[in-house]
């Protein structure tokens, strides 16, 4: 507390007796207690409040005084204008009181404090001074404790606006709008999902547009791809364990579940789960508890679960890939995210959406197209690999760095014809031109980047892209983020 933070003070009070005492009760402390406004009736104290309530910390009241607007009515009214006002009440009603209801009445109104008045006969003082300037001073630090929390809130509330924006699914079609009233319906329950979905729809778009508006939206949102992790290591991921466990845990982990508690776990490509551990995934949608390994105790965990796939789970259920009864745990409701084929009015959109985003990415202009054809190429496009082929092909088309984008750049960057330039590059590796021999590993990254987004844009997920290029899941990520592939 300091000479320039003064506490300023609101007191409501009709008898100009108890204005005397209480004026002086606090004048030893008048350097850092200040009566600011003395008002009679709680109408005219709404009226100051209103205007600007930013100039009180504290509001002193009695209880009874003229009017119909008083007592706990009162605290209401004032908190609703300003809920960070803090109020004490001073009364002589509690003077032959012997219950607590007319205490808790105050309090579950919203008053912090209350202290019943002098009798009349003491001249001096409203109130024991000691008692009744600490508890305006408590009253004045909790005001500025509940304005840093509105702080925070809003801070929060604007990182999750960011979130939220980064974030939006573009595109206005009918089919869009219905995933758009689904997710908002689905994001005010605490409902697992199942989010269903061809490859590159935008699942984990999906998934996070739920939990950011939803009311775990302040807690983490934890995404994984289970296809992206061999099959001893999914466990241990996504259960965590203790030191000891095993040789090579030479520290307690945390699993992905425990991360997550509070918030929401997105499991990506789910049907990858091995048998084993889709047991244990069912305990703890059951209990809300897991086992981690090498702890004898549960630890209990509050985590919404949405899982995504691009397979038919009843399928894969019929054929005991996938366990019945955590189907019927995960798949409370469930999500459809349709392929483009069904919202090609949405594509020019989503590549307007796309140039703008990653040109201001590399700092540049947006290009335009040539003409019609150009344009057109793109609009009618089946795009088998949906809005992720759609992504893959701007950043293609961007790549070149034109500011026009011709039909000829449009069929190569879809691949319906080939680079020629690329062609006379790898004419002139394989003839070892002295002038254009590029390092070794330049020429690898080149052909591997090549090569990866083919294989991607012709499989059906990350996990079968990995077994066609015979390569462990975690290397493949490894390798994709190399590469810079998405």
């Amino acid at each position: 507390m300091t000479a320039i933070e003064p506490i300023n003070l609101l007191l409501i009070e009709d008898e100009a007796y108890d204005v005397r005492r209480v004026r002086s009760t606090l004048k030893p402390f008048e350097a850092r207690i200040r009566i600011r406004d003395v008002v009679s009736d709680g109408q005219e104290a709404l009226e100051l409040l209103a205007k600007d309530s930013k100039k009180y910390d504290v509001v002193i009241m009695d209880f009874q005084i003229p009017g119909a607007l008083i007592g706990e009515n009162l605290i209401r009214k004032i908190k609703e204008i300003d809920r960070t006002l803090q109020i004490i009440v001073a009364t002589k009603m509690t003077i032959n009181v012997t219950d607590f209801d007319f205490a808790s009445k105050l309090l579950e109104a919203g008053a912090m404090w209350y202290c019943t008045k002098y009798p009349g006969d003491i001249d001096e003082f409203i109130y024991q001074p000691t008692d009744f300037v600490l508890n305006i001073i408590n009253a004045y630090e909790k005001k500025r404790l509940l304005q840093e929390q509105q702080r925070s809130t809003k801070k929060l509330q604007k990182n999750i606006q960011d979130i939220l924006e980064s974030k939006r699914l573009v595109g206005e079609s009918p089919a869009m709008q219905q995933l758009r009233n689904q997710i908002e319906v689905y994001a005010s329950t605490n409902a697992n999902v199942v989010i269903l979905g061809a490859s590159g729809t935008g699942k984990e778009l999906v998934a996070a547009n739920i939990h950011y508006q939803s009311k775990r939206k302040f807690e983490n949102f934890v995404p994984i791809n289970c296809g992206s992790l061999p099959d001893p290591l999914i466990e241990s991921e996504l259960f965590g364990f203790e030191k000891g466990s095993f040789t090579g845990a030479s520290a307690n982990k945390k699993g992905l579940f425990e991360v997550a508690n509070g918030g929401t776990i997105f499991l990506d490509e789910i049907i990858e789960l091995p048998i084993s551990v889709q047991s244990k995934l069912l305990r703890v949608l059951q209990n809300g508890e897991i086992d981690k390994i090498g702890r004898t105790g549960k630890i209990e965990v509050d985590v919404r679960v949405i899982a995504a796939t691009n397979k038919d789970l009843e399928t894969e259920v019929q054929e005991k890939r996938f366990r019945e009864d955590l189907y019927y745990r995960l798949n409370v409701v469930s999500i459809t995210v349709p392929p483009l084929t069904q919202r090609r009015e949405d594509i020019p959109l989503l590549i307007d959406h796309f140039m703008k985003h990653f040109s201001a990415e590399m700092n540049l202009e947006p290009p335009r197209f040539s003409g019609d054809e150009a344009a057109q190429l793109l609009f009618e496009h089946d795009w088998p690999g949906n809005v992720r082929e759609l992504q893959n092909v701007v950043q293609r088309l961007l790549s070149t760095r034109a500011k026009v984008i011709t039909s000829a750049q449009a069929k190569v960057a879809l691949g319906l014809q080939p680079d020629s330039s690329t062609q006379n590059e790898a004419t002139d590796w394989a003839a070892w031109s002295p002038g254009r021999i590029m390092a070794w590993h330049d020429l690898e990254r080149l052909v591997q980047e090549k090569y990866f987004r083919f294989v991607r844009d012709n499989t059906g997920s990350d996990a079968e892209a990995a077994r066609l290029l015979g390569l462990a899941p975690p290397n493949y990520h490894r390798m994709c983020k190399r590469l810079g592939i998405k």
